[in-house]
């Protein structure tokens, strides 16, 4: 099992990623199911999740450090591993979420704390997009089932009540 990483490490270093996974799956498979293995196992995932980093295979790089993570909460790499290849991926809360996870394990780490507060305005940004695409949706199939009785979304319009924060909705033409 320790050769095997160890083969995998040295592959690693060599640049054979795809190669360095191998040895990384072999030693995971030749680790027994035991609570003492279980920090080889995380170990070998953590590395696997770093192949999968530089490979910029950035989905199979978080699921690798999910694994590693599932088997030693609070190891730091995945859980930096993790943040970077979210991301990677523009998935900026989940990003944010695992950077928090490691200023809650170590209140000192000061690159944590930067890389939220860079990362959170993308967040923002990213989840209003997402907001007017999903509106501009709704908008697209409300006029496609309003537009065979000759009307459209913009017939109707929307006034928030301060008071109550509810909605009420009146008819235009």
């Amino acid at each position: 099992m320790n050769e095997a990483k160890v083969e995998g490490n040295k592959l690693f270093g060599e640049g054979l990623y795809d190669e360095a996974l191998l040895k990384y799956d072999h030693a995971i498979q030749l680790a027994p199911e035991m609570s003492a293995s279980a920090e080889i196992r995380a170990i070998c995932h953590n590395n696997r999740a770093t192949c999968f980093f530089k490979l910029e295979k950035y989905e199979d790089s978080v699921k690798e450090c999910t694994k590693a993570l599932e088997l030693n909460p609070t190891y730091m790499k995945p859980l930096l591993r993790k943040a970077e290849a979210h991301e990677k991926l523009e998935n900026y809360d989940d990003a944010i979420t695992a950077l928090k996870k490691i200023v809650e394990l170590d209140p000192s780490n000061h690159q944590a704390r930067r890389t939220i507060f860079r990362l959170e305005p993308l967040a923002i940004e990213k989840r209003e997009k997402m907001k007017e695409e999903m509106l501009g949706k709704l908008k697209d199939m409300g006029n496609s089932i309003l537009g065979r009785f000759g009307m459209s979304v913009d017939n109707f319009k929307a006034v928030k009540d301060p008071n109550t924060g509810s909605y009420s909705i009146s008819f235009q033409q």
